[in-house]
């Protein structure tokens, strides 16, 4: 086993174990604090992945700023522990039985994917160094995806402005 493969699982069970710490933990500010480092680990694997630009966009977007609003509307709500989380409702069993359809549609789709197990262009070095380049990412979002670039920011501007104002009626 290589050390890029014991990183791999490392950083994959980190992942879901944090996930399953956002989803059971009952104090928000910790179940927020769970999913940070669940996005730590994933930045993980895309290093593993040779895709550092993501994995930079990952820790500072996702972990840095969209988390810190996160915090900040559950600190503003003032948020308490609630309740005992194995209350039985049916929407709770309509959704683990989702869960699980969704999972043994997953394994046969695995299942019937080629056995070779590796991408085509994968084996071109000149293409797989060119992946996740700042220069490749840069391209393609300021020509092909301008327009919705533009739009997220105008729509994360926004909801800046209105988190400010509605934080500022109760100071």
């Amino acid at each position: 086993m290589s050390a890029e493969q014991v990183l791999f699982w490392a950083f994959a069970v980190g992942t879901i174990g944090s996930a399953v710490g956002v989803i059971f933990v009952r104090n928000p500010v910790a179940s927020a604090m769970s999913l940070v480092a669940s996005f730590f680990f994933l930045a993980g694997i895309y290093v593993l992945l040779w895709a550092h630009t993501i994995a930079v966009l990952q820790v500072l977007v996702y972990a840095g700023a969209i988390m810190v609003l996160f915090l900040f509307v559950i600190m503003l709500l003032s948020l308490n522990d609630t309740g005992p989380i194995a209350q039985v409702s049916l929407s709770r069993v309509a959704g683990a039985l989702a869960t699980a359809a969704l999972l043994v549609a997953l394994v046969q789709a695995f299942r019937k994917l080629p056995g070779s197990g590796t991408v085509e262009w994968a084996t071109d070095a000149g293409r797989l160094a060119s992946v996740g380049t700042s220069k490749q990412l840069g391209a393609v979002l300021y020509t092909q995806w301008l327009f919705p670039f533009e739009a997220v920011s105008l729509l994360l501007l926004v909801a800046i402005v209105g988190a400010v104002v509605v934080a500022k009626s109760r100071i």
